[in-house]
C-alpha cells in the first residue's frame, strides 16, 4: 500500500515536472523589462519620448519587451516600475508587437555596443544555454515515455531509469537557470547595455528588468524533479528488496 501511495505521487510530481518544463522551455517569458529615456538637458528627446501624467506623477513612455527561448518581443507603453509584471501579462499586451528570434539574451549584444570578443562569447554562451535547455526538454519527455511503459509491468528497471532521465533533466534545467543568473546579474552585460545607450543620445536612460513566468517555471519544475526521483528511487530500491 505504501508503496503504491509512493509511486503515486512519484507520477504526479513526474508529470508536473514535465508540464512545467515545457511551459518554461514553450513560454517566452524568462525576462521582463522596460527600457526609457527622459528627456535630455536642452529639451530634446531622443528615444520614446512621450510623457504621461498618471496619480500626480509624470510617467515616461516605455519600450516594454519579454524574452524567452524562441522569440524576444517589444511594444511602447506607459509604465510605473511598480506595474511592469502587470503590464507585460498575456491578456494586457495589445495585439501588434515586434517579435525577432532570440538569438542573444537578455539584451540585443551587438557589435556596436561589444567588442569581436565579447560578442562572439556572448553567442558561444547562448548557444550552450540553448543546449542545456534542449537536453533538459529531451530527458524529460524520455523518462516520462519509458516511466508510461513501465506502469502496466510495475518494472522497477524502468521506473529506474524513467527517475534518472528525470533528474538529469532537473540537473540541466538547474544549469540554466543558474546560467541565466549570471548573465543577468554577474557579468556586465546589463551595464555595457546601459553605458552603450547612455552615449549614443540618451544620457538618461533608464532600464528596468525582472525575472518572468518562464523563469518562474524553470525553478518550480527542479523542485518537482527532485521529489518524484526521491520517491521513484524508494519504489525501486523496495521492489528490489521484495524479489530478493
Amino acid at each position: 500500500m505504501k508503496l503504491s501511495v509512493a509511486l503515486f505521487f512519484a507520477g504526479l510530481f513526474g508529470a508536473l515536472a514535465a508540464v512545467f518544463i515545457l511551459l518554461s522551455f514553450g513560454t517566452d517569458y524568462w525576462l521582463l523589462a522596460s527600457e526609457s529615456c527622459h528627456p535630455n538637458p536642452d529639451g530634446s528627446r531622443s528615444f520614446a519620448g512621450v510623457t504621461e501624467e498618471h496619480g500626480g506623477k509624470d510617467l515616461q513612455s516605455s519600450t516594454l519587451y519579454h524574452e524567452g527561448f524562441f522569440w524576444r518581443c517589444n511594444f511602447s507603453g506607459i509604465v510605473d516600475d511598480n506595474d511592469l509584471l502587470w503590464k507585460l501579462w498575456f491578456t494586457n499586451q495589445p495585439h501588434s508587437k515586434e517579435c525577432q528570434h532570440a538569438y542573444l539574451f537578455p539584451f540585443p549584444v551587438s557589435p556596436q555596443s561589444h567588442n569581436t570578443t565579447e560578442y562572439d562569447s556572448a553567442i558561444i554562451y547562448r548557444g550552450f544555454w540553448s543546449i542545456f535547455m534542449l537536453i533538459g526538454v529531451v530527458a524529460v519527455v524520455l523518462g516520462g515515455f519509458l516511466i508510461i511503459c513501465a506502469a502496466p509491468f510495475a518494472s522497477h528497471c524502468l521506473y529506474k531509469v524513467g527517475g534518472g532521465l528525470f533528474l538529469s533533466s532537473g540537473l540541466f534545467l538547474l544549469c540554466v537557470v543558474v546560467m541565466y543568473v549570471l548573465w543577468v546579474q554577474v557579468l556586465d552585460v546589463v551595464n555595457v547595455y546601459i553605458d552603450h545607450k547612455r552615449s549614443t543620445g540618451c544620457p538618461e536612460f533608464q532600464l528596468s528588468i525582472t525575472y518572468g513566468l518562464s523563469f518562474i517555471f524553470a525553478m518550480v519544475k527542479v523542485n518537482f524533479v527532485l521529489i518524484e526521483n526521491i520517491l521513484f528511487l524508494k519504489y525501486s530500491r523496495s521492489k528490489v528488496h521484495l524479489h530478493s
